[in-house]
């Protein structure tokens, strides 16, 4: 299945550059933000009892480190896969979807920086 969709322009490519970097700034922000919560949450149980069976917030301290690491390394992926679109971004071969080879599109781009599947490859259940 090959889409529809033109390639891309040297203005969508510049317009999606901005898009990328800019997003990249927030992910490493969030990226700080979450490594911050997390040297925290471990600091503040330091003292605290390490009974987790017996301490009644042992339970609830646990998932919330455990949901602040999943998030820190959700947004790891995230920034290696915006560093890697980055980098490929010049290359003729960019916004083509991995699946069927048709153009991913611009505005799937803009709206997803990260996207290797135009939206209906992305849909399917492989």
């Amino acid at each position: 299945m090959t889409s529809s969709l033109p390639p891309l322009t040297s203005r969508d490519r510049r317009a999606l550059r901005t898009a990328i970097t800019d997003e990249l700034a927030r992910v490493d922000d969030q990226i700080v933000a979450l490594r911050r919560t997390f040297d925290d949450i471990v600091e503040a149980n330091v003292n605290a009892n390490s009974d987790d069976e017996h301490d009644p917030d042992g339970t609830t301290v646990a998932f919330e480190r455990a949901q602040v690491s999943a998030l820190l390394r959700q947004a790891e992926v995230d920034r290696d896969d915006l560093r890697a679109n980055l980098d490929r971004l010049d290359r003729d071969d960019f916004g083509v979807c991995e699946v069927c080879t048709g153009f991913i599109g611009a505005e799937r781009l803009m709206a997803l920086p990260t996207a290797t599947r135009c939206i209906t490859c992305a849909q399917r259940t492989w």
